[in-house]
This record gives C-alpha cells, sequence and structure tokens, in this order.
C-alpha cells in the first residue's frame, strides 16, 4: 500500500503507540522521518531510534517512547500543519513558538529538517511540517 502523506503516518503511529503505552514501535525508512525522530530525541520527546534491515533492501526505524515515572507520556499531541493539499511555509520571524517554549516547531528547511528554534538561529524559514508538544 502505497503511504501519500508520510509525515502524517508516522505522527499518526507515535500517537497509537503512546495511546496503547507501547514501549516501542516500527515505522518505514525514510530521510524526512529519521530527521524528524533526530529532533524528537535531541529535544527528549523519545529515549532513541534505531534504523534496522528487514530485508537486503527494505529498512525500518524503530522508535522508543519515553514515558513519565507515573506513566503519562511526554508527547501530549502531534499536529501535522503543512499537508500535501495545502503546504505552509513561514519565514524566519514568523516560526511559531509552541506552548511558550514548551513545545517543538518542526521545519524542512534547505539546510535539512530543523526545529524551530535552529531555524530562528541560523536565520532559515522554510515549510512548517508540524508541532509537537
Amino acid at each position: 500500500m502505497k503511504i501519500t502523506d508520510p509525515i502524517a503516518d508516522l505522527f499518526c503511529r507515535i500517537k497509537n503507540a503512546i495511546n496503547v503505552k507501547s514501549p516501542d514501535l516500527v515505522v518505514p525508512f525514510s530521510k524526512i522521518k529519521l530527521g524528524i525522530c533526530k529532533i524528537l530525541k535531541d529535544e527528549g520527546f523519545i529515549k532513541s531510534y534505531d534504523v534496522v534491515s528487514i530485508d537486503l533492501n527494505k529498512q525500518s526505524i524503530k522508535i522508543v517512547l519515553k514515558y513519565a515515572p507515573n506513566g503519562s507520556s511526554l508527547i501530549k499531541e502531534m499536529k501535522r500543519v503543512s499537508k500535501c493539499s495545502k503546504r505552509v511555509y513561514c519565514k524566519k520571524a514568523s516560526i511559531p513558538k509552541v506552548l511558550g517554549g514548551f513545545g517543538i516547531s518542526i521545519l524542512s528547511t534547505t539546510k535539512g529538517i530543523l526545529d524551530g528554534k535552529t531555524a530562528r538561529i541560523n536565520n532559515l524559514g522554510g515549510e512548517l511540517l508540524g508541532l509537537v508538544y
């Protein structure tokens, strides 16, 4: 089955795994998903991620989720902003600050997939992929 929006699929799989309190999940590999996983790990929303090979040519990303000591997830919401039907671009000055800095915005820039804070520091705008808090 062909996935038309791989980023929305990644967000949906993570939210579904959190709803059933799964410790980890496996998603199909892509460079964009790998960049998003790197940002989520750097910001402390997930424990780790690793690229695993299923076959000789098939790769997947194994994501280990992070939970608080009381069992609640650190990720409360993941929203896809830019969609296939309507792309959303923003300049450096209009990159949203999610929950006053407690959440992150994920952008696709000319320098790769970056979080909002790093994009502002590097004077970069781009396509606003999603918001995580």
